[in-house]
């Protein structure tokens, strides 16, 4: 418990340090509160003991004015405690979800790789909300009830110790069920925060992936599966209400067994004249005070425990370190050339070797293509390239330096990359071809549409270049997507131009069109470029030939060609297939 609780405040802290001087004018609400609640039962025993021994208006008036100023007072300072210190839990909560957020835009794809979806979904809704209340409710009345016993509690020692050893003989039976349950809470609800994990993943994936669902026709399966991971959140989330229905009601057990030894010790006392009936009632209004606190102790410690629970999965994400970052002494980039080169490059997954020290020089201005069998490591040298990898061994240099020197960021502005699967955000076309590019005119971005071969399909939408197309470009034909990715790119004005076959997925004529208008927009600039096609590479300045890893041909079309190799083959078997195409 020790170390949780150490582990809660070193992440919490930073977050609340700065609202340090709030937090010290909510607390000094909180004292006042506290104090003046504390003061009640001290004039009930003095106002008892007065008009016992003389029965006067004035004094009446007196006592009633004190508890009535006292509770208008202690109402206000209740308010503003409440209202700041509620307010920062909510500040922090805000500031969480930017880092969160800031976090996750920054960290490395092997991270998402390892973490799914819907469990980062779950730990920035679920989670962050229980820290916030952790934070700020649980926080201010633990902060109450522990300062209301202990000032009470002194009270009734300085009054009379021998009745106050009696009302706590409970107490170490208290601290043991707090300890138990606390620990049995915390467990309960670290496993049902990991099926709520669970639950949020199979809805994302199914979401996302409902075409195939239903062109498989699993939604029973999957309905099946869905009933069973919520069955199983059911079960734990009532394993929790148990542990909470018996302790609660526990508590409440003890607060009555100390509620009848004080009555029957004070009123023996009472009765033997060693108390007066001003301090029986004290200790009776004292008493009477002391249940909310064991009663909310009770669930503070639950709050505490759900919010140290989730802030132990929150911290996953906070203190994860990006595999790729910018180095401490990051060297600027400067005009860019575009001259690549991989320096015995090679690539390990594990025990898989994805690239095997490749040397390869892609002078700056030219335009090169790499095409391979599936898994040949195409894809992982253009990732390469933008550094959204890093080599196992070996360097890559741009214009001469290292990228791994160079900031991430600064490199990838200079870059214009279509990865293999086009990402669109659900907003407009617009918006979308414009993304990375602030100000971007209409002008611009039509421009950049007419290149990659989009702007007549455009001129059939409703909206034009305002229509929005839905999640992930639901509502774009798949050539469509490509084409609005490589006007993505092509807007940014890159030195390099980067393709990973982001031609896939439209006809040969369209493909013919658009490579003319690429030919034409990064004449002098670097292009990188990967296909299946003949047709698309063809034209390219160098055709880099990737087997299992390795470079087995390079050079130009007719070069490759006249060698016989893997590129002939598939020349030989593309015009073929095109051939019987016609044919038919």
């Amino acid at each position: 418990m020790a170390g949780t609780f150490r582990t809660t405040v070193d992440i919490a802290w930073p977050y609340l340090r700065k609202y340090k001087r709030g937090i010290a004018i909510g607390a000094a609400c909180l004292l006042a509160k506290t104090v003046l609640a504390i003061l009640n039962p001290l004039v009930i025993r003095d106002g008892f003991d007065s008009l016992l021994a003389g029965f006067a208006f004035d004094k009446l008036w007196k006592f009633a004015a004190m508890l009535g100023g006292f509770s208008l007072v202690r109402g206000v300072a209740q308010f503003y405690a409440r209202l700041i210190l509620v307010s920062i839990s909510r500040d922090v909560e805000f500031d969480m979800r930017n880092d969160l957020f800031t976090r996750l835009v920054r960290l490395s794809g092997d991270f998402f790789q390892k973490m799914r979806t819907g469990d980062i979904m779950a730990r920035a809704t679920n989670d962050l909300n229980q820290v916030r209340m952790m934070l700020g409710p649980g926080v201010m009345y633990w902060a109450e009830t522990t300062l209301t016993t202990v000032l009470a509690i002194g009270v009734m020692v300085s009054v009379d110790w021998q009745m106050t050893l009696i009302a706590l003989i409970p107490a170490p039976l208290v601290s043991f069920v707090v300890v138990y349950f606390g620990q049995k809470i915390h467990k309960r609800f670290e496993k049902i925060q990991a099926q709520f994990s669970d639950i949020s993943s199979r809805v994302q994936e199914n979401l996302n992936g409902v075409r195939i669902v239903r062109a498989y026709a699993q939604e029973e399966a999957e309905m099946k599966k869905f009933e069973a991971l919520n069955l199983d959140y059911i079960q734990a989330n009532l394993g929790l209400a148990r542990d909470t229905g018996i302790f609660y009601p526990l508590m409440q057990t003890l607060v009555g067994c100390t509620f009848l030894l004080v009555l029957w010790a004070g009123g023996w006392r009472l009765y033997t004249g060693k108390i007066t009936l001003g301090s029986f009632v004290m200790f009776q209004t004292y008493m009477g005070m002391l249940i909310w606190p064991m009663i909310a102790f009770g669930w503070v410690i639950n709050l505490t425990q759900r919010g140290t629970a989730s802030l132990k999965r929150l911290r996953e994400i906070l203190e994860a370190v990006p595999s790729i970052s910018a180095p401490a002494d990051a060297v600027a980039l400067g005009k860019v050339r575009g001259e690549l080169r991989f320096e015995a490059v090679t690539v390990k997954f594990g025990e898989v070797v994805a690239l095997d020290r490749v040397d390869l020089t892609i002078p700056a201005g030219t335009t090169a293509a790499i095409v391979g069998r599936t898994g040949s490591g195409k894809t992982t040298l253009l990732q390469l390239a933008t550094r959204l990898l890093d080599p196992s061994e070996g360097r890559v240099t741009l214009d001469g330096l290292d990228v791994r020197r160079v900031d991430p960021g600064e490199l990838r502005r200079n870059v214009g990359f279509v990865p293999q699967e086009t990402f669109l955000f659900s907003t407009t076309l617009a918006e979308n071809i414009a993304l990375g590019v602030e100000g971007a005119t209409d002008a611009e971005i039509e421009a950049a549409a007419r290149k990659s071969g989009l702007a007549d399909d455009i001129e059939g939408f409703p909206d034009g270049y305002s229509t929005v197309i839905g999640e992930r470009g639901i509502t774009l034909s798949g050539g469509q997507r490509q084409r609005t990715a490589i006007a993505r790119a092509i807007l940014r004005d890159p030195a390099l131009l980067i393709l990973d076959d982001a031609l896939s997925s439209v006809d040969t004529i369209t493909e013919e069109k658009i490579l003319h208008e690429l030919r034409v927009t990064m004449k002098g600039r670097t292009a990188l470029f990967v296909s299946h096609r003949v047709s698309t590479v063809k034209d390219a300045d160098t055709i880099i030939v990737l087997d299992h890893g390795k470079i087995v041909e390079q050079g130009t079309h007719t070069e490759l060609i006249a060698r016989g190799g893997y590129y002939a083959e598939l020349h030989e078997r593309q015009a073929l297939e095109e051939e019987l195409e016609h044919a038919a």
